[in-house]
C-alpha cells in the first residue's frame, strides 16, 4: 500500500492461500532520509540453546578484554570478533538442586531463560516461570504476524518423566508464555515455512492442490509482486528479488528434504520435510529464523539445537556415541575430546547463523546490527552438572548498544538473569524482575 509517496510498512503480497510480508524497502521511509533508517529498524532477540554443557577448558577464553583468544571451541566465530562477547562468571542458580535433588538436566533448560527453579514432578502440575523472550513478546509481539517463534532440531514430548521424576516439558523447551504453559519447539521446517508465509485461509484441499501441482508459494503472488515492482526503485527491486529468491530457495530445499526423506528409511519416523543430515536441517532452520527477522514477522525467537539431555550421536564428525553419556566422561581424555568434537561441531552451526544475519542488509546496517543474539547452555560443566560460571555469547550490536569485541569476565554467582534485564531493558521493557535478577548486567556498553 503507497500512503501518500511512501510504501506502508505492513505491505504485504497476497494471493491465493498466500500473504507474504516485505523486508525493509527504501520505499518505506522519506525521501534523503537515511540516516533515519537505523534507528527506524526493529531491535530483535534470539536465544539458542545447546544441550549438555561444554567443555569450558576448551570454552574460556584465558584472557579478557578486547585481545582475547578464541579458544578451541569457540574458533569457529573468530572471523566474527567484532560482533560478539564471550560472558564468564554468570550462574542460574535456580538450576541447581536446592533441595531437590537429582534432575540437573531438566532443571538446566527450565531455569536457562525463566531464572526460576522448576517444580519436581513429573505430571501435569508442572510450574516454572516466565521466560524472558515470551516477557519480550508480551510486550512487542503485537507489532509483528507473529509474537515469537519456538524453534528446534530434536523431537521432543511435553509430558512424562524425562529425568529423575521432572516432567519431560522441562528438558524438551526453554520457552515459557506462563509458569504452567511451556512452547513446544517447531522441527519441522515445511511446517514453519507454511506458518510464516502460508495464508491461514488456506484450506488443506488448496494447499494439497498447490503442492501436487509442485508449484511455488510465490506463483501466488506474481501480479502483486509486478505492480509492487513498478512502483520501487532499482535499489529496492534488487532488495525485493534478492528477498524471494531466498523465499523461493528454502521452499526448494524444503521439497528437497521431503524428496530425500521418501527414499531414506529411518529407525524411527521421520516427519515430512526435514532434512536426513541434521547439519542441513539447522541450516534450515536458522534460515527461516533469519527470514522471519527479515521481513518482520516476529522479533523474538528461540532455537533449541537439540533437546536438554540429548543423545544424538554425531557421525558426520566421527562421534557415533551418544552425547549425553559421553558428557559424563570421567575425566576420560577420549572421551573428553569427542565431547569437544560436538562443542565444536555446534558452534559452527551457530557461525553459519551469525553469517547469514551480517550478510542480511537493512536499513544502513545489516540484521546482525539490529540484533541480540544469546548462545549458551543450562550447564557448564556436563561432567558434574554445574550450573555456575556459564558458558554464554552475546553476539549482535542491539542498534549500537553494545560494545563487542570483548571477553568479559564477572563476579562468581553472578546472576544472569541480570543479563536479561539489561536485554529487555535495551528493548524499551523494565520488568520489576526476572529469576533472582539483583539488577542490569553491567559493562556491556563499556569496560
Amino acid at each position: 500500500m503507497m500512503t501518500g509517496r511512501y510504501l506502508d510498512r505492513r505491505t504485504f503480497l497476497r494471493g491465493l492461500g498466500t500473504t507474504i510480508a516485505l523486508p525493509f524497502l527504501d520505499a518505506m521511509w522519506p525521501a534523503f532520509a537515511a540516516t533515519r533508517l537505523n534507528s527506524a529498524a526493529p531491535l530483535r532477540m534470539a536465544f539458542v540453546y545447546v544441550p549438555n554443557g561444554i567443555v569450558m577448558n576448551d570454552w574460556t577464553p584465558p584472557s579478557d578484554g578486547t585481545d582475547f583468544e578464541f579458544t578451541r571451541i569457540l574458533k569457529p566465530l573468530e572471523p566474527l570478533r567484532r560482533d560478539l562477547m564471550v560472558l564468564s562468571g554468570l550462574t542460574q542458580n535456580n538450576g541447581r538442586a536446592l533441595g531437590d535433588g537429582p534432575g540437573d538436566h531438566a532443571r538446566a533448560a527450565a531455569s536457562f531463560l525463566t531464572g526460576v527453579h522448576p517444580r519436581k514432578t513429573a505430571g501435569a502440575d508442572i510450574q516454572a516461570g516466565v521466560s524472558v523472550d515470551q516477557i519480550a513478546a508480551q510486550r512487542v509481539g503485537n507489532r509483528t504476524r507473529f509474537a515469537s517463534l519456538e524453534l528446534g532440531c530434536e523431537d521432543g514430548r511435553l509430558v512424562g518423566n524425562c529425568d529423575s521424576g521432572y516432567s519431560c516439558a522441562y528438558s524438551n523447551t526453554i520457552a515459557w508464555r506462563t509458569p504452567s504453559n511451556p512452547l513446544p519447539a517447531d522441527i519441522n521446517p515445511r511446517a514453519v515455512f507454511e506458518r510464516l508465509f502460508g495464508d491461514s485461509s488456506e484450506t488443506p484441499e488448496v494447499r494439497a492442490k498447490r503442492l501436487a501441482y509442485n508449484k511455488s508459494i510465490l506463483d501466488s503472488v506474481l501480479e502483486d509482486t509486478r505492480k509492487l515492482q513498478g512502483n520501487l526503485g532499482p535499489t529496492d527491486r534488487r532488495k525485493l528479488d534478492e528477498y524471494l529468491y531466498a523465499v523461493r530457495e528454502i521452499e526448494r530445499r524444503i521439497e528437497s528434504a521431503e524428496h530425500d526423506s521418501k527414499e531414506f528409511v529411518p529407525a524411527i519416523e521421520k516427519p515430512a520435510g526435514v532434512p536426513v543430515e541434521f547439519e542441513d536441517h539447522v541450516h534450515l532452520m536458522f534460515d527461516l529464523l533469519t527470514l522471519a527477522f527479515q521481513a518482520d514477522l516476529t522479533r523474538i525467537g528461540t532455537f533449541m539445537i537439540c533437546r536438554e539431555g540429548s543423545t544424538r550421536t554425531y557421525r558426520e564428525i566421527s562421534v557415533s556415541d551418544a552425547h549425553h553419556p559421553l558428557t559424563h566422561h570421567r575425566d576420560n581424555p577420549e572421551w573428553i575430546e569427542k565431547v569437544t568434537k560436538i562443542n565444536c561441531f555446534h558452534l559452527e552451526q551457530f557461525a553459519y547463523f551469525l553469517n547469514k544475519l551480517k550478510s542480511t542488509p537493512e536499513g544502513d546496517g545489516t540484521l546482525l546490527d539490529h540484533s541480540m543474539v544469546i548462545y549458551g547452555s543450562g550447564l557448564a560443566d556436563g561432567n558434574k552438572h554445574t550450573h555456575n560460571d556459564l558458558p554464554v555469547l552475546l553476539a549482535g550490536h542491539a542498534k549500537g548498544s553494545l560494545r563487542t569485541g570483548r571477553h568479559v569476565r564477572y563476579s562468581k554467582e553472578t546472576p544472569m538473569n541480570n543479563l536479561f534485564v539489561a536485554m529487555l531493558d535495551y528493548m524499551g521493557i523494565q520488568p520489576e524482575h526476572l529469576g533472582d535478577s539483583t539488577g542490569e548486567l553491567e559493562h556491556l556498553t563499556d569496560l
